[in-house]
């Protein structure tokens, strides 16, 4: 797939010493005694991958906790591979680690303050991708699109400012915004965790974000090619979260973890430098009204507000294509002030004959099902009509995936006939009279 997008974004450099994490002493050195506590490691090279750093700022951290009397030296007999130095937690140490883990469960790889993430957002913003005709059409050349749409779409996504796409149902606003998804090619940094005011929020999550790392290195090598960027974030594909009528207006907060006594980053954080995609808004518990309001300031200002146990709130970065998606007319769920709030409004109109039949021509190929002109013609003389010809980008796959079942079922060669319409025809509405009691 050819797509132009932005030059690769700008890594984060690995941190040199201690001070260039940009935390308290003390948070790290409770996170690296934690990290022992739990995962029983002893080397330096391992307690280094595991904390994201690079190792000789985990051999500071490792010697200062010495010095305190919290970690001693076990020799190299029971290191492990090699002859590197092993260590474990002194009995003062494992004191310190339980007191650490009874106020929070958070332990391994060391988190990005917010205030250092919110700067590296602004080097990866989605605003500052320049999406271009040839990277829409790539993405989306297994649609057939009206040409007028792209010239809405292309400037939609390139300003990377928020998009309602309303219309009929079942004519490819999902597919669409998967489109956008994909035409955004370029890679971006994802923190493991961040820090705000010595709470701990874990952004990336392995279910929404795609990972593009390179190799990792062997921990015991004398040539490591690790520290190339800072491990504490993991290099992914832009983020692509899709909710439908699941979402509420409580998946827009912090999720936090009374046992654990940590954080999770909400829905549209986990989707920075991406794309959030809000589909079958108005199906959602919430009114669209309520939902759109919630985002009003992050809409405007690019920034969200969220809010610890404590009730104390902050301020974080919302860097996010958001792309609403609804069957329903935006007047009969919105009022004029959330409209005008939504910078870009395209209605996705189902197609034309022409486009029904290239579409249909398109899925019998694909599915390998032989057309058959007279059956064509029956479709679109004595079906059509009792629809008052109102074609669906839906409706080809469904009616040759019914055709499909039924040859399969009789035992025959795939083949289009009039009798198979009928039959596959029965099957795309549900009938209007009532139930006979």
């Amino acid at each position: 797939m050819n797509m132009e997008t932005t030059p690769n974004v700008i890594a984060p450099p690995a941190p040199r010493q201690v001070s260039d994490t940009g935390l308290s002493p003390v948070m790290m050195r409770d996170i690296v005694l934690k990290t022992m506590f739990r995962t029983n490691l002893e080397q330096v090279s391992r307690l280094a991958s595991a904390l994201a750093l690079p190792v000789s700022v985990t051999q500071i951290l490792v010697d200062t906790a010495r010095e305190q009397g919290l970690i001693e030296a076990t020799g190299t007999l029971h290191a492990g591979a090699g002859s590197e130095m092993g260590f474990r937690l002194s009995d003062t140490g494992k004191a310190r680690a339980l007191d650490a883990l009874s106020q929070s469960e958070y332990y391994g790889a060391m988190p990005i303050p917010l205030e250092v993430y919110a700067a590296q957002v602004k080097r990866q913003s989605v605003r500052n991708m320049k999406v271009t005709r040839d990277a829409l059409l790539g993405a989306m050349g297994h649609l057939i699109l009206p040409p007028m749409l792209l010239d809405q779409l292309g400037p939609a996504v390139g300003a990377g400012r928020s998009i309602l796409m309303y219309g009929p149902p079942g004519n490819g606003k999902s597919s669409i915004s998967n489109g956008i998804r994909d035409a955004l090619g370029d890679l971006i940094y994802v923190p493991r965790a961040i820090e705000y005011n010595g709470s701990v929020i874990t952004v990336y999550d392995p279910l929404m974000h795609v990972k593009r790392e390179e190799a990792e290195d062997d921990a015991t090598s004398l040539r490591r090619t690790a520290n190339r960027f800072d491990r504490r974030y993991v290099r992914c594909e832009r983020p692509s979260v899709i909710t439908g009528g699941e979402l509420s207006l409580d998946m827009l907060d912090l999720v936090y973890n009374p046992t654990a006594r940590t954080y999770q980053a909400p829905l549209q954080l986990k989707s920075t430098g991406g794309i959030f995609i809000v589909d079958d808004l108005g199906r959602q518990e919430e009114p669209p009204q309520k939902l759109v309001n919630r985002w009003i300031v992050p809409l405007e200002e690019n920034k969200d507000i969220l809010a610890l146990q404590s009730g104390e709130k902050f301020e974080v970065p919302f860097d996010t294509l958001v792309i609403f998606s609804t069957n329903f007319h935006p007047n009969k769920i919105f009022d004029t002030a959330a409209l005008r709030r939504i910078f870009y409004k395209i209605k996705i109109d189902g197609p034309d004959q022409a486009g029904f039949l290239k579409i249909f021509a398109m899925v019998a190929r694909k599915k390998k099902m032989p057309l058959d002109e007279a059956s064509l013609l029956y479709l679109l003389k004595n079906k059509y009509p009792t629809i008052d010809n109102i074609y669906a980008n839906y409706q080809p796959t469904f009616l040759i995936d019914q055709i499909i079942s039924i040859c399969e079922f009789e035992g025959i060669p795939y083949q289009m006939t009039p009798d198979l319409i009928d039959r596959a025809w029965a099957n795309m509405f549900v009938e209007e009279s009532d139930f006979a009691h």
